[in-house]
């Protein structure tokens, strides 16, 4: 293990006279990820600071000449890659999802809390890293004769926050380039856009449990905002009394925080597109607002203004799982309208097209797959409900109101298996008379009012993860390379016994990429067939350090174990290419083999 990292440190001192040639040129096409900080003092309920870190310096760094990965952006990448949202990855997790994302530069940082004790505030001590994505190392300069790298370290008092953001932004600008056209003043005072007094309100609010006190404080956070002559909002104190008074079933009062929130990013919306800059309006405030509010009417049974305040967030965040929320209230809301079949009829063909939608976007959803069956079902078109329900049934095997529901289109298509799936529906809705009850509604009525459109509410705690995580991914444009060309010649060159000429272009690609992983499996390859072993062994686990999922580096490693007869590595090598592909010939002897090992 230190042998690796010794042998990646001394590549990396190679290339860094390369590195630093580039380096004026990559600084003016720099992307940018921050990603959330990581909380080191076992205090969750302080995790949201890690969170305020990446939704504040991806503003703050949004600069001329810099590009900007948002963090909404970032938390799309994520899902993609399905690295959780809810953890910090490590650092070679966090470099790939750098990569995806298109960034030359990554920050991270972590951070511990001192809680408040008697007359002392309390106090956060952080530490940032920026990284040099494409080289795969941290930011440093060279001091003497010596490569020094540069740490931002600062520890202030919590109701600072702000103002150490602002400090640990100036240093990224100014650590990648010293000829900046302002001063460290200057980024503070843009990123206390919260008033001082504001702020320290909004913090002791977050950090209260008792709920009057809490809102006293919040309430009070906003007025204070409101009194400095700040424009707009105090979005995340509104944010955090909606759901304070949501919780107690104030609902009056919930509604009226949430739009505040609302207004507030539709201002900021305005001002960006005025200025050309780029959205850095937290959208995800906008959509957890607007989901509460709609969940609010659609309790209330106020279906058209549950409609109008959900539709923005479908038409432009796509979020997969609000278009099924949508088309289950237009369901609702044409079950309800009596008067105006029209009407009704144009609300129900809406909630099709919604669920459609998010079927499409999210096929193995069951609820969503159910709804759709539903909407079909009801608008009377009883071949393709069937086709949904059928889905579903052979998924969801104790579903009695999937069942109930695709007996009746089968049935109505006069499809010979509806009498089995009725006695199966009967059979799994026998509990409560509950197939005795739609039946008896179904033969006065033939309608279906006691089988509801399901939704998922989550929690607020599990808004990203449940919400944002179907968030339909936007595709992030990657700069486009030689690297993919320069791999091909090098497979060729390997193929073809030039070896010589295959080194010649990995090191010249290794400058650039040094985290192919597949280069340095061909290196070792290079290196096993000219008789290097420790060589091999060097280059191919670098490859797995950057991608674990080569199986052909754990077999020619767990090959040369072999040979040198050290039967637990073998097999540790055999055991992960088998999980890898357990029909993989190559994994398949080797695992043979390592059976047989010191038999």
């Amino acid at each position: 293990m230190l042998k690796r990292y010794i042998i990646k440190a001394l590549f990396l001192l190679a290339v860094m006279p390369f590195a630093a040639a580039a380096q004026s040129a990559q600084n003016a096409a720099d992307t940018i990820l921050v990603l959330p900080f990581e909380n080191r003092s076992d205090k969750s309920e302080f995790n949201w600071v890690g969170e305020s870190f990446a939704l504040s310096l991806s503003d703050l760094l949004d600069v001329p000449g810099l590009n900007v990965v948002s963090n909404s952006e970032r938390k799309q990448v994520q899902q993609k890659l399905r690295i959780p949202l809810t953890s910090i990855p490590s650092l070679a997790t966090s470099l790939r999802l750098a990569r995806e994302s298109g960034a030359t530069l990554l920050i991270s940082g972590r951070y511990t809390i001192v809680p408040a004790q008697e007359d002392t505030a309390a106090t956060v001590n952080v530490t940032a890293r920026i990284i040099r994505v494409n080289e795969g190392r941290f930011m440093s300069e060279v001091i003497g004769d010596r490569q020094v790298q540069r740490d931002i370290v600062l520890t202030d008092a919590l109701g600072n926050l702000q103002t150490m953001q602002g400090q640990i932004a100036y240093q990224v600008l100014y650590q990648r380039d010293k000829n900046l056209a302002y001063s460290q003043n200057d980024i503070v005072v843009a990123a206390n856009k919260v008033p001082s007094r504001a702020f320290e309100a909004y913090i002791k609010g977050l950090l209260t449990g008792i709920p009057e006190t809490r809102e006293n404080y919040f309430k009070n956070a906003m007025r204070l905002y409101t009194d400095s002559g700040a424009e707009g909002t105090f979005v995340e104190a509104a944010l955090e009394l909606g759901h304070l008074y949501l919780n107690r079933n104030r609902f009056a009062e919930a509604v009226d925080s949430f739009e505040r929130v609302i207004s507030a990013n539709q201002l900021c919306r305005e001002k960006a597109s005025g200025s050309g800059r780029i959205l850095q309006c937290n959208d995800e405030s906008f959509a957890e607002a607007s989901f509460y509010i709609g969940a609010i009417r659609w309790q209330q049974k106020n279906y058209e203004q549950a409609l109008s305040v959900l539709r923005p967030i479908a038409e432009e965040l796509k979020i997969t799982s609000v278009y099924n929320m949508l088309g289950a209230i237009s369901l609702e809301a044409s079950r309800a309208e009596k008067r105006d079949t029209s009407r009704a009829a144009a609300l129900l063909n809406e909630g099709i097209q919604l669920l459609q939608t998010a079927a499409e976007s999210a096929p193995d959803d069951l609820s969503v797959r159910f709804n759709y069956g539903l909407a079909l079902f009801l608008q009377g078109d009883h071949v393709r409900a069937a086709e949904q329900l059928g889905e579903l049934t052979e998924i969801s095997q104790r579903d009695g109101e999937a069942f109930y529901l695709l007996a009746k289109s089968l049935t109505d298509i006069k499809d010979e298996s509806a009498t089995a799936v009725d006695d199966q529906a009967k059979m799994l809705l026998s509990a409560g008379n509950q197939y005795a009850n739609l039946e008896r509604e179904w033969t006065r009525s033939k309608t279906v009012s006691e089988i509801t459109p399901r939704v998922e509410q989550p929690q607020r705690k599990d808004f990203v993860s449940v919400i944002l995580s179907r968030r339909e991914v936007v595709t992030v444009q990657r700069p486009v390379s030689g690297a993919d060309s320069l791999l091909q010649q090098a497979r060729e060159h390997y193929k073809n016994g030039n070896d010589d000429e295959a080194m010649t272009i990995l090191r010249r690609l290794l400058v650039t990429e040094p985290m192919s992983a597949e280069s340095y499996l061909i290196l070792g390859k290079i290196h096993l067939r000219r008789g290097d072993r420790d060589q091999a062994v060097s280059a191919l686990k670098t490859a797995l350090f950057w991608d674990n999922r080569l199986i052909e580096a754990h077999v020619v490693l767990g090959r040369i174990y072999l040979e040198r007869n050290e039967c637990q590595q073998v097999k540790t090598y055999a055991a992960a290419a088998m999980e890898l592909d357990p029909e993989n010939p190559e994994a398949i002897s080797l695992q043979r083999q390592a059976d047989r090992c010191s038999k």
